[in-house]
């Protein structure tokens, strides 16, 4: 009788466990919960977007702190100035290599966030060399819309 050798699966299946782990930790490093505004009523699905995109992301944190965050770097800084001067920074050396209609940054900000703490992303973008910001909506999970 004929048994079937089982070495090559298992080593493919440790092999693909494997991959699937190192690929989910990198999804991770951008993935900051934001809770968004309730009203959103739709947003625009732009799937061919130009060049990289950059995420500038505003949290407000269980100690009622407000952080900054462009791509996976969180920013810590004293005031807002400095806040400020950081997500420019930041910004321009992820977005500087390419074309200027290719420079687009997506805006995600917590609903939870005073809107005087959230200018300081806004103000970062704006004096960044970014010629688009898109803002980041949650898709109503009711319907098909956004």
């Amino acid at each position: 009788m004929r048994s079937f050798n089982m070495t090559p699966i298992i080593d493919i299946v440790f092999l693909l466990i494997i991959f699937f782990l190192v690929v989910c930790q990198f999804i991770e490093a951008e993935n900051f919960p934001v809770a968004v505004p309730d009203e959103c009523g739709f947003a625009e699905n732009d799937l061919e977007r130009k060049g990289q995109v950059t995420t500038v992301t505003v949290i407000r944190t269980t100690d009622e702190r407000t952080d900054f965050a462009v791509g996976a770097e969180k920013i810590a800084a004293a005031n807002y100035t400095d806040i400020v001067e950081k997500l420019t920074k930041l910004i321009d050396m992820r977005l500087k290599d390419l074309p200027a209609d290719g420079r687009v940054v997506i805006l995600r900000i917590d609903k939870e966030v005073p809107f005087a703490q959230a200018q300081c992303a806004l103000a970062g973008i704006a004096a960044s060399c970014a010629t688009d910001i898109q803002l980041a909506v949650l898709r109503d999970k009711g319907t098909n819309d956004w």
